[in-house]
Formats: C-alpha cells, structure tokens, sequence
C-alpha cells in the first residue's frame, strides 16, 4: 500500500540509530557471535553454552536501560564490551539512501533529532565511523535521560529536553515495541524499517506504514522548485 505524506505537516523528524538508520548487522553479529565466543574463552565454556547464557541474561533485561548498557554487560559476562565492540567496527555501516534523506531534511528546514537508547560509547563510536553526527539538530541519547523508548515516561522526559509537537513529529524506529509507546504518546507519524539487519530477511510489515529503505521516505519538491510546502510528498510503503 502507498501513502501520501505532506512534508509541510511535518516539523520534527525523529530519527532512530541502530537499525534505522544503521545497518544492524553490526549489534547482531557482535552479540550472536563474537560476545558467545569471547564468553566461552573467558569463562572456558563450550560456546554452545556461552550462547545460551549470553541469549537468557539478555531476555531477561530486553527493552530495559540495562539492556543497552556497556557497563551493565561488562560487569555481568566480565569483558571489556567497548573494546570488543572496537574489534569490529569494520561492520558499522550507514542504511541505504540515509544521507540522501538527511540532506533532504535540511534543504526542508525540518528539525531532525537523533534519539536513541546506545550507550555514549556506542553511540560515540558509530558517530565516529559514520560522520553522521552533523547531520542532526540535536542528539538525544536515552541514558542521559534515565529511561528507554520503551517505556511511556521516556516520551515527556524528551519533550522537556527537546520541545516538539505530538501532531507535527515524524519517527522512524525498527522497535515495534517503540513505536507502539509512541503512537500511545500521541506521535502522529510513525514509519517502521523492514530490514534493520541486511543479512536478514525483510521483516513481515505489520501495523506500522514500514519502508525497505530511505528512498521511500525522500521528501520530493514540485518542479517549481518552492520551498518546502504541502507540494511536498514521500511515499510510505508497507
């Protein structure tokens, strides 16, 4: 299904990191493989095993501030998760069609919001492979807030260190869960992302309009080449 979306309705693009606008093979394949692997090493296990705990200790903090957190993970499978991370920062990669869709923000005069739950080491790590940092207004990290995007009272907390309007945001997240929170909260457009990880499938598209990638959210001007105004149109397709 295609939807039409007026740009000039929009005010405020928040903008999710992993998985959105990162491709998250590189959190997946750190945490499937090399995290079990290091794991067993350290504490001599089979690696069948070190998978398994590895996958129970993380169900059981999944959606939490904790879940997120590189000192939380270092403490509890005693490694060094921010240089492990390092190892492999090779497979950080930007989503397809991202940069193209930052610019078009900025030439729109939209206010573009990265907000995500990574750690500030992570986070500061794939701004420095990326160079994606300059592209927003402002960057919203969910630790220095004390809560997820899980959880409904996260959404306030953000308003307070970043005043938008419900009715005039935009939020693309991969996080079902996350998007669900905010449509709770009152955020009037939501797009998921069909294909967080690259090595994976496409996801199933669910309630959310979803997009495979950024070319399908690219604001496009009339051929006049006015200013951004309801002439302003993306595609959603789901």
């Amino acid at each position: 299904m295609t939807m039409r979306l007026i740009w000039s309705r929009i005010q405020t693009v928040l903008l999710d990191m992993d998985g959105t606008l990162l491709d998250l093979r590189f959190d997946n394949h750190f945490w499937r493989e090399l995290v079990p692997v290091r794991y067993a090493e350290r504490h001599g296990l089979p690696l069948a095993r070190a998978r398994a705990e590895v996958a129970a200790r993380t169900r059981l903090v999944e959606g939490t501030l904790a879940w997120y957190c590189l000192d939380h993970w270092s403490r509890e499978l005693a490694l060094d998760i921010a240089t492990l991370k390092r190892e492999i920062a090779h497979l950080i990669a930007v989503h397809p069609h991202v940069v193209e869709f930052l610019n078009a923000l900025r030439v729109a005069g939209k206010r573009v919001v990265l907000v995500t739950n990574a750690h500030p080491r992570s986070l500061a790590l794939k701004m420095e492979k990326t160079r994606l940092a300059g592209y927003f207004d402002v960057i919203v990290c969910a630790h220095d807030l004390g809560l997820v995007k899980e959880q409904p009272e996260f959404w306030p907390r953000l308003r307070e260190v970043e005043p938008f309007d419900p009715e005039t945001t935009l939020l693309v997240d991969d996080n079902l869960a996350i998007l669900r929170t905010a449509r709770a909260q009152g955020i009037a457009y939501l797009v998921s992302v069909l294909r967080p990880d690259s090595a994976d499938p496409p996801k199933p598209s669910g309630e959310f309009p979803a997009i495979h990638d950024f070319s399908g959210l690219l604001p496009v001007s009339d051929r006049t080449g006015s200013e951004a105004d309801a002439k302003i149109e993306c595609n959603w397709f789901q």
